[in-house]
Order: C-alpha cells, then structure tokens, then sequence
C-alpha cells in the first residue's frame, strides 16, 4: 500500500519561509499592538486630558490627517535612496516620539503638531512595510508573505484593542495617560527591531538606494500603475466600514446595540487571522488581477446584503449581519494579499519607493474623504452609503480585469 505523504504544516497553513525574519515579524507585530493600543481612544483621551470639547479636539486631528496627505509622496524618495528598512525604522521612531508628546499636550495646536508627527510616522511606516516584504521575500513567496502581514496586523490590531478596552475599564485619566505610555514604548521596541533585522543574503542587494531617473513623472506617466491606484480606492473605502461606518449603522440605522458591532468587529479579527494564510495557500498561482477582481465582486455582494438589512424584518437582521461580515471578511482575505503583490510587481523597482507612495495615497485620500461622504449619505438613508460602496466595488472589476489582459 503507497501512502501520499502530506505537506509540511508551514505549507498547509500558507506560511512563507521565516528563517532570519523574526525580528521583521517582531517588528509587524509589536506596531499593529500599538496602533490598536490607541485607535479608538485619541479623541477620549484628549477631551479627558484637556479643557478642550470635542468639537475643537476633532477639527485638530482632522486638520493633522489633512496636513499629513503629502507625507507618502515625500517618503518615496527616501525609500528609493536609503532602503525600505531605514525609512520604516525612522518612522517607529517617530511615531514613539509622537506619542510621548501626547503628554504634554494642552491646547489646539499642540494636538495639531503631535498628531501631525503620528501620522507621519505611521503614514511613512505603511508606505515602507511593503518594500520590507520585497526584502524579506523571494518573489514566488510574497503572497503568502503579504498575507502573514496582513494576519499579523489584524492579530496585533485585535490583541491592542482589547488590552486598550480592558486598561480603559479602569476609568480615568491614568489609564488613558498608560495606554499612550504603552503605545510609545511598543513603537520604540518596532523601530528596534527594524534597526537590528538584517535582510537575507538573497535578497539585501535590493535594499541599496537606486538610481533615482524621472521621479515622480514617470510614474504618473505610467497609466497602468494608475489604474491600480483607482481601483485600489474602492477597497479603501471598503475598508473604512470597520472604523467609521459599522457601529454608527447598526446604532442609527438599524437601532441596534453597540454591542452587536464589537462583536463583528471581533469576527472580523478571528477569521482573518485564522484564514488568511490558507485561503492565501489556495488562490496561489492564479492571476491577482483575477483573484483581486473576485474579492471585489465579494465585496459588492457583502455591501448589498447590509444595504438589504435595513428594509429586512427585525427577526432577520442579526443573522444578516454576521452573513454580510462573514462575506466581508472572506473578501478581505481573498483581495488584500494579491492586491499587494500587483502593487510591489506593476512598480519599477528602480523607482519602487515612489511608486509605493503614490499607491499609499490613494488610501490616504479615501481615508480623509470617506469618513465625510459616508457619514453624510448614512444621514440621507441607512442603505445609502452601502449602495455606494457595492457600487465602487463593482466599477473596480472591468479595471482589475483590463489590468489582467496586459498579463497580470
């Protein structure tokens, strides 16, 4: 009798090759912890640690994310010139430096000026993260690398959230005085672990600075990369349901607890992390135009069932949510890996790094207009920002498809 050997656990589970990476993957890790440490409390901490009301502590971080727009663009260069490893650990750095101001933080402006730094800091880390995988990766493995990626953020995302909620329970100033401590402190740790990771042998020589031709005109010459970055801004907005748009629906539009979104937040973090790398393992060898066009058609489908919910009969409502997150989520593992590879493939790499950043702009744009349109067409109907969204996700299909007949 002959018996098929099975594949080793790392290729069942879709994990790359991580000999020599641990402190890279430290480094993922230990800054989604922070980022989820502080997300959904810099408006409460501020009006907790300020005389300030809320109205004058939004207008200052609205106006910090506005003057950051830019930050991508200039990070480009850098990346190009000192390497994707340098900039990321410059950016930890800063962002630890961001948040240690957050202390000694009083009025309007100073908000401006450390939130300013924060998101420097965080916008030129994302912007590199991607130039880290073509680091730490040989080209046939970046699929699975991105979706380790992505199932460490949303690991690091979730535990930093729940650790923030559990601290916040204490009430208080002090807690929330700790959690910005914790916060700082954990992207020190990521920027030094940056700083001491070293790639593999393969793959260092594409950490050297390149010849820097054309700058950005050529890559705004480049149409196809451009056609990308527009179809990469549907996903954008697909992924602002999480932050912005998810619990004030469910509150207002379907009168329901602001429980109910916890917990499909916490669906959301699970499945992702317990999935990614094997839906990732599956979909390996097809077309990423293809499998970014299926996540998007997934999308729409996800987005017209919560558009459904809010004509649907009370009984029908809880159920409908957890079917519409769990198609969210499904698409969320299906696009977010390949969606990366075609960003880092479609790049010159002797300009990688502002390629990068003009593909970062496109979710710093729909990050600073989302939040508004959706928010403002909620007001207008609870099913109206879903409509809008299945439609973003259906116009990105003959995109991702016209990408593919050029052979992506």
């Amino acid at each position: 009798m002959t018996t098929t050997a099975l594949p080793p656990l790392r290729d069942r589970l879709g994990l790359p090759g991580t000999a020599g990476r641990s402190r890279l993957i430290g480094a993922h890790l230990v800054d989604s912890l922070g980022t989820g440490l502080i997300l959904a409390f810099v408006l409460v901490y501020f009006t907790r640690t300020t005389d300030l009301p809320l109205a004058t502590v939004g207008a200052a971080v609205s106006t910090a994310r506005l003057l950051a727009l830019p930050t991508a663009l200039a990070v480009g260069p850098l990346i190009d010139r000192h390497g994707a490893r340098v900039v990321a650990s410059g950016a930890n750095a800063l962002s630890a430096l961001a948040y240690c101001g957050f202390l000694l933080t009083h009025q309007a402006w100073q908000i401006v000026l450390v939130c300013l730094l924060a998101q420097i800091g965080h916008v030129g880390y994302w912007t590199a993260s991607t130039g880290l995988v073509v680091l730490a990766s040989h080209e046939g493995e970046r699929t699975r690398w991105f979706a380790l990626v992505q199932t460490l953020r949303n690991a690091g995302m979730g535990l930093g959230g729940a650790l923030g909620a559990v601290l916040m329970a204490g009430g208080g100033t002090g807690a929330l005085r700790l959690l910005v401590v914790l916060n700082a402190a954990s992207y020190l740790l990521a920027s030094v672990l940056l700083a001491g990771w070293r790639p593999p042998t393969t793959t260092a020589v594409q950490e050297a600075g390149v010849a820097e031709t054309g700058g950005y005109r050529a890559v705004l010459g480049d149409r196809r990369y451009l056609l990308l970055v527009a179809v990469n801004l549907s996903f954008v907005f697909a992924s602002m349901i999480l932050s912005m748009l998810l619990a004030v629906y469910l509150t207002t539009g379907l009168h329901r607890s602001a429980s109910v979104a916890g917990a499909l937040l916490v669906l959301n973090g699970v499945q992702v992390v317990l999935t990614q790398g094997v839906v990732a393992r599956r979909l390996e060898g097809r077309r990423p135009t293809r499998v970014v066009a299926a996540g998007a058609l997934l999308n729409a489908f996800a987005f017209g069932l919560f558009a459904l919910l809010a004509a649907a009969p009370g009984w029908a409502v809880l159920p409908g949510l957890f079917l519409a997150m769990l198609v969210y989520n499904l698409a969320e593992t299906v696009a977010t890996p390949s969606r990366e590879v075609l960003s880092v493939s479609l790049a010159d790499p002797a300009r990688r790094g502002r390629y990068l950043a003009v593909y970062q702009l496109s979710w710093n744009v729909g990050q600073a207009v989302a939040p508004g349109l959706l928010t403002l067409l909620l007001e207008r109907g609870a099913a109206w920002p879903w409509l809008l969204l299945l439609l973003l996700s259906l116009a990105a299909v003959p995109g991702l498809l016209r990408l593919g007949r050029r052979g992506c």
